[in-house]
């Protein structure tokens, strides 16, 4: 059904994607997820955090054949990123610290994105342009760099390409050495250790070894891809703006468009998201009956974190809604605003009660 979902009526693309939600929820808290995950990190205790773009096709624990809620994931439009935004800085300094007072070392994976069979098919964010990404990455990996040193004994900054027509990782070691995965046998995974220890030779030996077994994964996934049939040539049809975090669910190609609550100007990557959307409406890419603004805000516990959560989850919504309402009043009438919080253990995606007169925003101007 997903692959045609974009020509639905809202209301049944609106569905799906609660449906889609709530069974991410429920493979995340099955017993077998739960002892996978507990089991993994007993064997592997470096934490490891990802910053990538929105694309529904960056998912990493799919393609490294990880564990769901292994990888930290922070997710933003175009995979930019700067770590001197307050709120972005703070949130990665906390989950470095809390890694170092439990005695875990931290693996960042600064990743880009590209394909190789049609420069269109890269990364929007950078107009397709694999050698900007490749820059801005970097860009990120010095500033890690900055903020946790550069001996790289308890924090390691990898830049890592992702090529989206194969699902392949393309590890940059030192000296601007490149490993792509697409090009190592199954059966020569025996030999990884000593090429990982030759393209990171500053990397601790418990991160290197932590970072095994998603290579080893990604390996044994390119080479499922490649007994597949994929749709490979796909159009933008996204429906959905999602603002905020909570959104790992969206793992599907050109849904929606995530644009994570780091930057302190989110008016510039709506406006990106709202020119998206009214362009595939009035290509025909999408029916024009609506598209859907979603915002979340994940919490731990209940309570005042629940509360604070939900405070911020509106505050998203009406902030974007200030924004399109301004720059995009043809798209009013057609917006959909859902608000929502995160239950984090769970993973689990909880729709606010709204003004039954406010579900489509357009209707109250």
């Amino acid at each position: 059904m997903s692959t045609a979902i974009h020509i639905r009526p809202i209301q049944e693309r609106m569905n799906w994607l609660m449906d889609l939600s709530r069974t991410h929820s429920a493979q995340f808290c099955s017993p077998e997820s739960h002892l996978a995950r507990q089991r993994y990190l007993a064997e592997h205790s470096t934490l490891i955090v990802a910053l990538k773009c929105m694309d529904g096709r960056i998912h990493l624990p799919y393609v490294t054949q990880t564990p769901l809620g292994i990888i930290r994931p922070f997710r933003n439009l175009g995979g930019i990123f700067d770590l001197g935004w307050p709120y972005l800085g703070d949130m990665l300094a906390d989950a470095v610290g809390e890694a170092v007072r439990e005695g875990r070392r931290v693996l960042i994976i600064i990743t880009y994105h590209y394909s190789k069979g049609l420069k269109a098919r890269g990364c929007a964010g950078f107009a397709c342009d694999r050698e900007a990404a490749i820059a801005h990455a970097y860009g990120i990996r010095s500033q890690v760099e900055q903020i946790f040193g550069r001996g790289h004994q308890t924090v390691y900054p990898m830049v890592c390409g992702f090529e989206t027509d194969e699902d392949a990782l393309i590890l940059h070691g030192l000296d601007d050495r490149q490993y792509d995965l697409s090009v190592v046998p199954e059966k020569q995974m025996d030999a990884l250790i000593p090429q990982l220890s030759a393209l990171y030779p500053d990397m601790p030996a418990q991160v290197r070894g932590d970072l095994l077994p998603l290579v080893c994964g990604n390996i044994r996934h390119i080479a499922e891809i490649r007994q597949s049939e994929r749709e490979l040539d796909i159009e933008h049809r996204e429906w959905v703006i999602c603002l905020g975090r909570g959104f790992d669910f969206l793992h599907v190609p050109n849904v929606a468009l995530i644009i994570g609550p780091y930057s302190p100007d989110l008016a510039h990557p709506i406006r990106q998201a709202a020119t998206i959307i009214r362009a595939n409406m009035e290509s025909g890419r999408i029916p024009d009956d609506g598209f859907l603004l979603l915002s979340s805000s994940p919490y731990h516990e209940p309570g005042p974190q629940q509360a604070r959560a939900a405070l911020k989850s509106r505050f998203l919504a009406g902030f974007a809604t200030s924004v399109i309402r301004e720059e995009f009043p043809d798209l009013m009438a057609g917006m959909i605003t859902r608000t929502a919080t995160l239950n984090w253990p769970e993973r689990r995606l909880d729709v606010l009660q709204e003004d039954p007169q406010g579900d489509r925003i357009g209707e109250r101007c």
